[in-house]
């Protein structure tokens, strides 16, 4: 009986034993704004050949994945466009909010096809409303979408907007936009910095002034939802000095100080 009890409890011990790498292989979910797919995509290749952790992203506009948060769907880490979508899941307590964290800075620019000689002036009553022509300016939808509403609010800062606005294509996140100048459906689009330096289809034709619109800040945030021990070693390998230089390589301006 002695026997059966010590190799009972030798069983037991090494299938704890065989459940511990697995635990501590869980991968980590992560809903990130569109605009970071290049980065993170790079970023979770990097963290597992380091740690082993495999990491799942999602990539959408950050009103849609903060909604899909807001309705259950499982999610470790959020990683939004702005703040206002952050704010959103802070305020209905979906968010560990003492892991947020402002991680990126962006720019905002005016794209048009690779090889297009159109040249649009950012200033007070400039000339983009008559650049567009018949056609359509490519964005995020600016009620929802945060390209859009930065690109709203700089328009509407050089009094450009009253004009422009009927004339918007507006896409659902800022990389379906991007797509729809690339493949050249219209002559313009509104896009981040980042976002016009990884399509070769497009080429940046204007670069709105920093004060035309909010600061672009994007912030990070474990779910509240979340066990997953391993999302907050991913997060902390965002902010690392390694993860900031891959933020960098693609033209991100990083908003954390790293050793």
């Amino acid at each position: 009986m002695a026997v059966k009890r010590w190799v009972s409890a030798l069983v037991v011990g090494v299938g704890l034993l065989a459940a511990a790498p697995a635990a501590m292989a869980q991968d980590v979910l992560v809903l990130a704004a569109a605009s970071t797919k290049n980065a993170v995509d790079l970023l979770a290749a990097q963290f597992k050949a380091k740690s082993g952790v495999g990491v799942t992203s999602s990539f959408a506009a950050s009103s849609a994945l903060a909604k899909q948060i807001e309705n259950g769907a499982p999610a470790d880490l959020f990683l939004s466009a702005d703040l206002d979508w952050m704010d959103y899941l802070h305020k209905r307590n979906l968010i560990k909010t003492d892991s947020r964290i402002n991680l990126l800075g962006n720019a905002l620019v005016v794209i048009a096809p690779k090889g297009s000689t159109l040249k649009p002036e950012l200033t007070p009553g400039g000339n983009l409303p008559a650049l567009i022509g018949d056609g359509r300016l490519a964005t995020g939808d600016p009620s929802n979408v945060p390209v859009g509403k930065y690109a709203q609010a700089a328009l509407q800062s050089l009094g450009q907007w009253a004009q422009v606005e009927p004339k918007l294509a507006r896409a659902d996140n800022v990389r379906a936009a991007l797509a729809l100048v690339s493949r050249g459906e219209a002559p313009l689009g509104i896009v981040y910095s980042t976002d016009a330096a990884v399509d070769p289809g497009v080429t940046v034709v204007g670069v709105f002034p920093a004060d035309s619109h909010p600061a672009i800040v994007y912030p990070a945030a474990l779910t509240a939802t979340t066990t997953n021990p391993n999302a907050a070693k991913f997060l902390e390998y965002l902010t690392s000095a390694e993860g900031q230089a891959v933020f960098q390589q693609f033209g991100f301006v990083p908003m954390t100080k790293t050793p």
